[in-house]
């Protein structure tokens, strides 16, 4: 198991892909990335190593997450690969109108 620093170990790294929606036209943009995500989510789930995949919505700060996690040896090898269909996924994300902020993270999780 890897660890950051002596008692911070690990044995799942994430991808984040995150964005803010618009709540104008009754919400459209989140509508529209919702069936963008519906479009990847089988390939998501396919990747090997994949733990999970979660959608994260907030209406207050008008977010739009989704975590692909991931088994920590086996991360490297979606990496190397840029994190497909990462690329595709979000230029088609930041098409969308209504759609601000397009950004990814990469971090580690845990389960305590």
């Amino acid at each position: 198991m890897p660890t950051i620093t002596e008692g911070v170990d690990f044995d799942t790294i994430a991808r984040e892909w995150r964005c803010k929606w618009s709540a104008d036209n009754d919400k459209q943009s989140l509508a529209e990335a919702q069936k963008l995500l519906n479009g990847v989510l089988d390939d998501l789930k396919k990747i090997d190593g994949v733990k999970s995949v979660q959608r994260v919505v907030c209406g207050g700060c008008l977010d739009f997450k989704i975590i692909t996690a991931c088994s920590a040896d086996k991360f490297g090898d979606w990496a190397e690969k840029k994190f497909e269909p990462e690329e595709e996924f979000l230029a088609k994300l930041t098409a969308i109108e209504g759609i601000s902020l397009v950004e990814t993270q990469t971090f580690t999780l845990m389960t305590m």
